[in-house]
């Protein structure tokens, strides 16, 4: 008899993130209902927003989606993630075509497996290299990993850039 009940299975991220040897640690958050959508709770999280970050899907005209991965505490300027990925212009995916456009529901959009399942062009914003380990989700509401965000920017192809806004 077997004793992985106890044990978490992994998403596909930490699969991807085993395969290529790059070290991370699992974290849980909470969850909660909002409306149709299922969020993270990280407002009793041990972590620091900063060092929290959210993957947002853009589409830029004629290019298709891009990616932009920014603290949990800052909003992404579409100007200087247009000028950083060469587009003239960039705007957030619908929620309805998000699914779609990543394999992810909102919430659970992930760097590593959306270039893994699609090959989209990843930007992090500057301060996640400054920051060392980030956490990111790991594909499922709830789930996501600390890792070392210039080990994924590699595996992804992923491109460093100013692309905040303001910090909340």
């Amino acid at each position: 008899m077997s004793h992985k009940k106890n044990k978490i299975h992994k998403t596909l991220v930490e699969q991807i993130l085993d395969q290529h040897k790059i070290p991370y640690q699992q974290i849980i958050f909470p969850t909660y209902q909002d409306g149709d959508v299922s969020q993270i709770n990280t407002a009793d999280s041990d972590y620091p927003k900063h060092q929290i970050y959210k993957t947002l899907v853009l589409t830029a005209k004629g290019n298709g989606p891009l990616v932009g991965v920014v603290p949990l505490d800052a909003r992404l300027s579409y100007k200087k993630l247009a000028k950083a990925s060469g587009n003239k212009k960039v705007g957030m995916i619908p929620l309805k075509d998000l699914v779609q456009a990543t394999t992810y529901e909102h919430g659970a959009n992930t760097p590593i497996g959306i270039y893994e399942k699609k090959g989209y062009p990843i930007y992090f914003d500057e301060s996640a290299k400054e920051q060392g380990d980030i956490i990111v989700s790991s594909g499922q509401i709830g789930r996501s990993v600390l890792v070392n965000a210039e080990a994924i920017a590699k595996l992804v192809h992923g491109k460093f850039a100013d692309i905040v806004e303001i910090y909340e």
